[in-house]
């Protein structure tokens, strides 16, 4: 089961503002970037770089990931680890509203998600 509408223009909109005021300068923005993707019920913040070999490639290396569970009514958070896998983010491994998620990549207490 994915978002609603409402849902996920309220989403799309709340991480279209967390990723503008992070990107870098747009002079820059063709060696790094940020986006976002809505897959089902999770939300999905990447950079978008070009592979250091070869510039015509891009790759996107993933930050964080939030994922709602309806019956919990909750967000479980998660950061990619270096075996590129999805870990929760035991320092705080859900939250009940999606600003909250934003707000704890945006702080990386603890350099997970940005490094």
């Amino acid at each position: 089961m994915s978002f609603t509408q409402f849902e996920r223009k309220r989403i799309e909109a709340l991480t279209d503002e967390f990723i503008e005021s992070r990107r870098p300068p747009a002079e820059l923005r063709d060696k790094i970037d940020l986006g976002f993707r809505l897959e089902k019920q999770s939300v999905i913040i990447f950079e978008i770089r070009p592979v250091w070999n070869d510039p015509s490639k891009v790759i996107e290396p993933m930050v964080a990931k939030a994922t709602y569970v309806k019956r919990q009514n909750a967000w479980k958070i998660y950061w990619q680890r270096a075996d590129m896998k999805w870990h929760s983010y035991d320092p705080l491994p859900e939250v009940e509203h999606f600003e909250e998620f934003l707000e704890a990549v945006g702080a990386d207490d603890y350099c997970c998600f940005w490094g």
